[in-house]
């Protein structure tokens, strides 16, 4: 089955230093962008971190310090990596928990001012638990029927996942061929910020999710505590919980002005 698309879809997957999301930077980026009319377009590129790797990533996906020694800067090539992601929605295989918010980090932190509104974000991942309750390397044998070699290689995760998708699409009637549907049913809890941070409640409010405030109202909270904001502005969260935090109060600033 063929991705019904009205808008160019990008696949991707990064290699990084670890899993913090918020500290941890992207050693290898790997994009597939599948267009409307079919065509297909991969940009794969590794990345200097410009801090050390350590052992025990290296290990998982085998690209060490020296690797990378001689590769441009995310920051030398963010505004590329932008350019393919602009104008589509984006998929990967756990990519509403740790790739987009990832690389949201790394384009706030060169000056590029990335949102994912008014774009579908669909996790095969989420998708393929929902359904089978099973890893990348299994989902490519169950549903593509084939051994996913060089696993942890960002372009073959990246097309593997891809495949994955179109057969998903071709197996389940109850999928639907499109990136609104697929972007709601792959994500599992609806989340303002990606990381996790904020979240909304029952009546679609934005709500802290974490610490002494959780559960409560954002607006309620930067209202009583104007110094939770200035708190968390200088404390250790990803640059996108931040910006989405900003927008809320500037948000309602302009309200009551």
């Amino acid at each position: 089955m063929q991705l019904k698309i009205t808008r160019p879809i990008c696949f991707f997957d990064l290699e990084t230093t670890g899993i913090n999301v918020a500290k941890d930077r992207i050693v290898e980026i790997s994009i597939l962008k599948v267009f409307p009319d079919g065509r297909e377009e991969e940009f794969t590129e590794r990345i200097n971190p410009t801090v050390p790797i350590p052992a025990v990533t290296t290990a998982v996906h085998g690209i060490s310090d020296a690797d990378v020694a001689d590769k441009p800067t995310f920051a030398e090539r963010a505004k590329d990596v932008y350019d393919i992601i602009k104008d589509a929605d984006l998929a990967g295989f756990n990519s509403n928990r740790f790739d987009i918010p990832l690389l949201v980090e790394e384009l706030l932190r060169s000056g590029i001012d990335f949102d994912m509104k008014n774009r579908n974000a669909i996790d095969v991942q989420n998708i393929f638990h929902k359904m089978e309750q099973r890893t990348l390397v299994a989902a490519y044998k169950f549903y593509c029927g084939k051994d996913l070699t060089n696993a942890h290689s960002a372009s073959a995760d990246t097309w593997a996942t891809y495949e994955v998708l179109k057969s998903q699409l071709d197996r389940y009637d109850e999928l639907e061929n499109d990136m609104k549907f697929l972007g709601d049913f792959s994500t599992r809890k609806k989340q303002a910020d990606f990381a996790g941070f904020i979240g909304y409640d029952k009546d679609d409010v934005e709500i802290f999710t974490f610490g002494k405030h959780k559960g409560k109202k954002v607006e309620e909270v930067l209202d009583n505590e104007p110094g939770y904001f200035g708190w968390i502005q200088n404390a250790d969260f990803p640059l996108y919980t931040k910006k989405v935090l900003t927008a809320i109060k500037l948000r309602k600033l302009n309200t009551k002005a």
